[in-house]
């Protein structure tokens, strides 16, 4: 495989095998590859593991008419198995089966987790989680809502969730970040474009 890079090089990918390590819910491959080298010429063989757990799509509830935010809270085994705060504050995301496109995933995760109804979405970009062990990817958007329609708690019994949707102000929701309280990457990331775009977005919604 080739690809093209940012400088406009051509770099090669070669793949010598692949086998599944692991498989239940999630996945765990290994490859055995080479791959050019900075100066020149091919890499010996490298054996990597990869986890594979799919990809999602996240989107940020945005009410540009109360100039507020909605966020979900819910328990996470990683931030537990990690030693951090196990009730995590996050945006509202899911994985996309197969066949789905991520914007629909979005408008879906976004009834079932807070039971809101996305209006107009933007498309934010699509990201790696954690390059360096997963191929999984995220899908961010952000979806027009009407935050004054949410309450209660939400999430599918049959996948154990238990899901606390919440409405914070635009001022507030920046002082999550600030203060350092967001602790997944996602909703780090796609809080920080809110801030970059949140005035143009206002005035295209208005």
């Amino acid at each position: 495989m080739t690809h093209d890079t940012a400088r406009g090089n051509t770099r090669r990918t070669e793949q010598l095998q692949k086998s599944t390590l692991f498989k239940r819910y999630f996945q765990l491959d290994e490859y055995v590859l080479r791959h050019s080298l900075f100066e020149g010429g091919l890499s010996a063989p490298v054996t990597r593991e990869v986890f594979e757990r799919g990809h999602a799509a996240a989107v940020i509830p945005y009410d540009p008419d109360s100039d507020a935010v909605v966020f979900i809270e819910q328990f996470r085994t990683g931030a537990y198995a990690a030693g951090l705060d196990p009730w995590i504050v996050e945006f509202v995301a899911g994985i996309i089966d197969e066949g789905e496109r991520p914007e629909d995933v979005a408008r879906r995760e976004a009834v079932e987790e807070s039971g809101c109804q996305i209006g107009e979405l933007v498309s934010i970009g699509k990201y790696l989680v954690s390059q360096g062990g997963s191929s999984e990817t995220i899908t961010l958007f952000c979806g027009r809502v009407d935050s004054r329609k949410i309450s209660g708690i939400h999430g599918l019994n049959e996948e154990g969730e238990d899901i606390r949707p919440f409405v914070l102000p635009y001022s507030e929701a920046c002082a999550l970040l600030r203060e350092g309280r967001i602790t997944n990457l996602f909703t780090l990331a796609a809080l920080q474009w809110l801030v970059l775009n949140r005035d143009e977005l206002r005035a295209k919604w208005q």
